[in-house]
């Protein structure tokens, strides 16, 4: 059994930044598709709309990517705070050999 007492809090900061920046491009883009087919539904209708549209789906990634490193710093934080009052995450790991995989040139005998 292994205790998980604390987390690094900048390495838990980058990895929610680096996931939420990720899942920002994903939402821009949806934000643009979205903003794509409101142009086509209305094509005689003013076109201003579109650039809020497409200033939100580029800043997505950013603001995303900002607020995940953000909460994932305070986080890992809070996790470190409470962990240190009440114990931690208990785990149980088990260490699994490597398997060795022979190439099929060297197992096959010589004639």
């Amino acid at each position: 059994m292994v205790r998980l007492r604390s987390v690094d809090v900048m390495s838990c900061a980058k990895i929610y930044g680096v996931l939420h920046m990720a899942i920002g491009v994903l939402i821009g883009l949806l934000f643009v598709l979205i903003g794509l087919i409101g142009l086509a539904a209305a094509p005689g209708q003013q076109k201003f709309g579109m650039i809020g549209v497409l200033v939100f789906a580029g800043l997505s990634p950013f603001l995303y990517g900002a607020f995940g490193f953000v909460f994932g710093a305070v986080g890992a934080l809070l996790y470190n705070w409470v962990a240190s009052s009440i114990g931690g995450i208990q785990m149980e790991l088990e260490a699994v050999p490597p398997q060795y995989n022979p190439s099929p040139a060297a197992s096959t005998p010589a004639r």
